[in-house]
């Protein structure tokens, strides 16, 4: 190695040396932590209407027997009249609107507060249902959607035992 080597150079064409695949460790903490803040305010589980590509809409369960098929869909904080069902086509179709708006006065303070809010939910039915025994309950923000089956589906309707091996 040549003395020339060991001595800094003050040319303008070198170059510093720089680590290759390594960043400040303050950046990535950064980074990291943006993308934590970011998942958890935009995590539609602590939402009561899941966001998709498409639309808002609700949690729902379905329950089929036998004779019937059960929709449950989750609706806190709505009353019966902003939701509308309709059944078409076996398509079960679940609409709802809230629109909320909270103003408050004391003296010189004033305060308002409006939102917004719709859903839409389609669920197609495997079955045939009678469209004349539907019905329709909502208690305590779980609107419950009973539709019996008609008797030509229930009796396509076949059990499979299951052996025991």
């Amino acid at each position: 190695m040549a003395i020339k080597d060991l001595i800094p150079s003050w040319k303008k064409h070198d170059v510093p040396v720089q680590r290759v695949g390594l960043e400040n460790p303050f950046q990535a903490i950064q980074r990291e932590m943006n993308r934590l803040f970011d998942n958890f305010f935009n995590d539609t589980r602590m939402s009561p209407f899941r966001s998709n590509e498409i639309g808002t809409f609700p949690q729902i369960n379905i329950r089929e027997d036998d004779k019937t098929i059960t929709v449950e869909a989750e609706v806190p904080g709505m009353d019966e009249k902003d939701i509308h069902i309709s059944l078409s086509n076996n398509v079960l179709s679940l609409h709802g609107e809230k629109k909320q708006v909270k103003e408050d006065r004391k003296g010189q303070y004033y305060h308002m507060e409006r939102s917004y809010g719709s859903f839409q939910r389609a669920i197609p039915l495997q079955c045939e249902v009678d469209d004349t025994k539907v019905e329709a309950s909502f208690k305590k923000g779980v609107l419950k959607v009973v539709l019996p089956k008609t008797p030509e589906a229930q009796r396509k309707t076949k059990r499979i035992p299951i052996t025991v091996s």
